[in-house]
């Protein structure tokens, strides 16, 4: 990292989602939304941020894991949060989330965008992604077919 880009990290580690006069955190609705402990969505949070950080300094469109996906959606719904306090205070930039439009065009560059997103991360933080967030590009594109599901009106059987 040179040093533009060291404070810009050094911005978004300080940037808490947490607001800690809520009863019901951020961190704590991600752990209830899904499914994980609150250890994970803390690295997920992490993981967001470095996600962000790369966002902006790569020089090449990002995709995020689903993991990843799931705060920056969780996030979004927060308006002041993301779009004051994130983009305008912190980046002194917007970053748009652009869903895909489908088709194998466009599952091709999504793909790539997420191997070049693996690839920044490893430059900028020296280091593999970790893949517990962060799976391999086979594994993020083939395992996508999720459901919202009312787990108190619904058991959940897992399919052999």
């Amino acid at each position: 990292m040179d040093s533009e880009e060291r404070k810009l990290w050094d911005k978004l580690k300080k940037f808490e989602l947490d607001n800690p006069s809520s009863d019901y955190t951020f961190s704590l609705r991600l752990v209830k939304e899904n499914g994980w402990s609150l250890t994970y969505a803390l690295q997920a949070i992490e993981e967001y941020k470095k996600f962000i950080f790369l966002a902006c300094t790569s020089g090449h469109p990002v995709t995020p894991s689903d993991q990843i996906d799931q705060v920056w959606h969780l996030h979004l719904i927060y308006t002041h949060s993301y779009w004051i306090d994130l983009c305008k205070y912190t980046l002194n930039r917007e970053i748009h989330h652009g869903p895909t439009s489908g088709g194998s065009e466009s599952s091709k560059t999504f793909k790539s965008y997420y191997d070049q997103t693996l690839n920044s991360y490893r430059i900028k933080f020296n280091k593999p992604a970790p893949s517990h967030i962060w799976p391999d590009c086979e594994t993020r594109f083939s395992d996508n077919n999720f459901r919202r599901v009312n787990i108190k009106e619904n058991w959940i059987i897992r399919k052999p």
